[in-house]
C-alpha cells in the first residue's frame, strides 16, 4: 500500500493553531492507517490505496469542516518525494548564509512558456527549476528575513505549499522510518 505524505498549507500560521495530536486524530477519523506527523508545519504520513484526487478531496473537506478554515493538502507518495529530492537543482550552486533553498509543492504544473531560471523584480526570490508538481526556489534573505516578493500573479491556479529543501529531506526520512 502506498505511503503518502500530506503537505498541508496554513497549519500553525497566524491564528490557525492545530496540535499534531489533533491532526493525527482528524486523519485517523478518515480511516487512514499508519497516521503519523512530523514537526508542527502540517506534514502527515499515512497509507492509502484510494484514488489520489478523491483522497485529497476527502482530506480537505474533513479538515475544513473540523477546523473551520480551508486546509489545502498536497499529496505525494514517499517515492515521489524521493525523486524530487534526487533532482536537487541546487547542487553545484554556492549557497551562502543569506540564502535558503525551498521546494514548493503545487497542485498544477508550472505554466508552459514561462522560462527558467527567473528572478523576481526585487531579486530576493529566484526560481531555479520546476517539475510537473514542484517549483524549486532560492530565497535571498534581506536582514535575516525571507523574501518579501512573491512569484508573479497567475503562475499558479491551485493551492501550493512550501518547505525548505533540507526539511523536505528530513520529512522523507521520517516518513520512511
Amino acid at each position: 500500500m502506498p505511503r503518502y505524505i500530506a503537505f498541508l498549507r496554513g497549519i500553525n500560521v497566524a491564528n490557525r493553531r492545530v496540535t499534531m495530536v489533533r491532526l493525527r486524530e482528524l486523519f485517523a477519523e478518515l480511516g487512514l492507517p499508519g497516521v503519523r506527523t512530523y514537526i508542527q508545519t502540517g506534514n502527515v504520513f499515512f497509507d492509502s490505496e484510494e484514488d489520489r484526487g478523491e483522497l485529497r478531496a476527502r482530506i480537505e473537506d474533513h479538515l475544513g469542516s473540523a477546523l473551520g478554515f480551508p486546509v489545502p493538502a498536497l499529496l505525494r507518495t514517499v517515492e515521489e518525494v524521493a525523486v524530487v529530492l534526487a533532482l536537487d537543482p541546487f547542487a553545484g550552486r554556492e549557497i551562502t548564509d543569506t540564502m535558503r533553498c525551498a521546494v514548493t509543492f503545487t497542485s498544477e504544473p508550472w505554466p508552459v512558456g514561462v522560462e527558467l531560471p527567473m528572478t523576481t523584480a526585487r531579486g530576493d526570490l529566484e526560481v531555479v527549476a520546476a517539475t510537473a508538481g514542484e517549483v524549486f526556489t532560492i530565497w535571498h534573505l534581506v536582514g535575516g528575513r525571507p523574501p518579501s516578493s512573491d512569484l508573479p500573479k497567475g503562475l499558479f491556479t491551485g493551492p501550493v505549499t512550501t518547505r525548505m529543501f533540507g526539511t523536505t529531506a528530513k520529512i522523507l526520512a521520517a516518513a520512511r522510518a
